[in-house]
């Protein structure tokens, strides 16, 4: 077997493979290549000595049976035989669903939450999204502090439960989407910067120096990069992936490795005959991530909308407090401006950030899907101190409120674990760092931060505390009683909705008309036919939605059609979908 690794400063490289151990030879073709043979199989272990130091993992290492900082062993992805015959699922039309392996069961593995998929075959949604799946230190972790990239945490099962929990979601006909971060490694197994400049102080990010995009000698860390996404798509068939937090990509190139990478995945999409797509998130309110090349865009095919889950949040909630202040002056205002237009932040001025912020959206260009629309993800409930849902504070009328807009805009839906029957447990941030040093000062810079915001210490959460994950997990029970039954034959019937009338996959985001009463809260939006009605208030109101016709598609309490002066009367807390002409 052929062995390689990427060393440009080391003087000699050894390779420990089993019991033996060998020196590389410098590759002629490739600067600052190693390379040379020997006898493995899949399951071998083996890792790279530099400068006769240490033996470490290899950085483009496919599994890591004992974490980390172990060493690194072969897998023979031909070895697999795939069951599913799986021509892929597009992005358009779709609802996707974020699930994260380590909580979305109390076993945590990837083999257990595949058992579950049935769950979201019944709920109707097209794509499950993982959380990420490299290696971390320990059991359990949210997946954005991993190392070895192209590597499948073990104790999620490794590369053959991947391989299995994505055959089984395609033989339900379901698409699976990887989250895979770019932007940094965790702090701890991270030997990357002894291999080579995969890093450069000449930027910085939260996390400190900057992956190396366009410094020198990042030709090879793009590469390493590259490699690692489409090895996903490839040999794992991943349908799609979710870029994480792509405005801490410090790259100054006239081709962006994002333009790079979305050109590599058109690609292989079409060398593998099915739909590949990337999936952004981007704090950037930036059209041109979501612009084709063609037209000088990056290319990528969808983006995050925070803005509308920051409106919607805070038209629910009354929360308007850090970024929510910016939408908190007129919260039912920013629901509307973002159904029409996609972003609230169009180069407009961002109270939160002291300047403007944004670019406008052309509709005429941007389709509808590109957007992802969303009332929870991991990040706006783990982020907060407790890690409260929605479910804890608002009523299953409100709820059923956030589902329909989310379920009916023009954006492409998606769901975070759980919300689908307003789950009574928490999501909190939890990690498993074998460090104690490390993860001391994680769980000081916890306490630290909500304290700032008024929070006591003894009410947060203490990461490494293993109860925080436990109180994380799903309660399987719960979709069985009530309120979460109702909560979820009413996402049910929404997603059905979506899927048969074709207005609510409309791709044009000008079609969409809005009217709402800030007083009584109410709002309502047309999508050719279909018509949406949403009362946040506790009192009944009367909306005014015009002569025609209309019939009752879904309604969360008992609702009459519009009478002959077109005002619908919707009881407090309540919505419904109608149909018109």
């Amino acid at each position: 077997m052929q062995f390689e690794v990427w060393a440009p400063q080391a003087a000699r490289v050894t390779l420990h493979c089993e019991e033996a151990t060998r020196a590389l030879e410098r590759d002629p073709q490739r600067p600052g290549w190693w390379r040379g043979e020997a006898e493995a199989r899949d399951g071998t272990r083996y890792g790279y000595a530099l400068d006769d130091g240490p033996v470490l993992p290899d950085p483009r290492s496919r599994r890591q049976p004992d974490g980390p900082d172990g060493l690194s062993a072969v897998v023979d992805h031909e070895r697999y035989a795939w069951r599913a015959e799986w021509s892929g699922r597009p992005l358009p039309g779709a609802v996707l669903y974020e699930l994260h392996v380590g909580t979305y069961t109390r076993e945590g593995t990837l083999d257990a939450a595949a058992e579950r998929l049935g769950h979201l075959v019944e709920l109707g949604v097209s794509h499950v999204e993982l959380m990420p799946l490299c290696p971390f230190p320990g059991r359990h972790g949210w997946g954005y502090e991993g190392v070895s990239l192209w590597a499948v945490h073990e104790p999620y099962g490794g590369p053959e439960a991947l391989k299995r929990f994505v055959d089984r979601a395609h033989e339900l006909g379901l698409g699976v989407v990887l989250d895979v971060v770019h932007n940094h490694l965790g702090p701890s197994g991270n030997y990357l910067p002894q291999f080579g400049p995969y890093f450069t102080d000449t930027h910085h990010t939260p996390w400190g120096s900057a992956v190396n995009l366009d410094a020198p000698g990042s030709d090879e860390v793009r590469a390493f990069l590259l490699g690692s996404a489409l090895a996903w798509l490839r040999d794992y068939r991943i349908d799609g992936l979710r870029l994480d937090a792509v405005h801490a990509l410090a790259d100054t190139r006239a081709c962006t490795f994002l333009e790079e990478l979305s050109t590599e995945v058109d690609t292989l999409a079409t060398e593998v005959g099915r739909p590949l797509f990337l999936v952004a998130e981007s704090d950037l309110n930036d059209p041109r991530l979501v612009t084709s090349r063609a037209e000088g865009g990056l290319g990528l095919h969808a983006q995050w909308n925070d803005d509308f889950h920051h409106a919607l949040h805070t038209a629910l909630t009354g929360e308007d407090q850090g970024y929510y202040a910016d939408f908190g002056r007129s919260p039912l205002k920013s629901v509307a401006k973002t159904l029409t237009g996609g972003y609230f932040h169009d180069g407009t001025y961002s109270s939160f950030r002291g300047r403007h912020h944004g670019r406008p959206l052309d509709r005429s260009r941007v389709a509808g899907h590109r957007l992802l629309g969303y009332s929870q993800t991991h990040d706006q409930v783990g982020n907060r101190a407790q890690g409260d849902r929605l479910s804890a504070s608002l009523s299953p009328g409100l709820l059923a409120c956030a589902a329909a807009l989310v379920l009916t805009a023009p954006f492409t839906p998606m769901l975070f674990m759980g919300e689908e029957w307003a789950a009574g447990t928490p999501w909190q941030f939890f990690t498993d760092h074998t460090d104690p040093e490390l993860a001391e000062a994680v769980r000081r810079g916890r306490r630290r931060e909500f304290a700032a915001h008024g929070w006591a210490e003894e009410d947060v959460p203490d990461p490494q505390d293993p109860a925080t994950r436990d109180r994380s997990c799903l309660d399987w029970s719960e979709p069985e009683r009530e309120p979460h039954a109702r909560v979820l034959a009413w996402y049910r019937k929404l997603i059905e909705l979506r899927a048969e009338q074709a207005d609510l996959t409309d791709p044009d985001l000008a079609d969409t008309k809005v009217a709402y009463d800030a007083q009584e809260r109410w709002l309502a939006f047309r999508r050719g036919d279909v018509r949406v009605a949403v009362n946040l208030a506790e009192e009944p109101a009367a909306i005014p939605l015009g002569p025609r016709e209309a019939r009752v598609l879904a309604a969360w309490e008992p609702v009459e059609p519009p009478g002959a002066g077109g005002v619908l009367h919707l009881p407090g807390e309540s919505c419904v979908v109608l149909l018109q002409g």
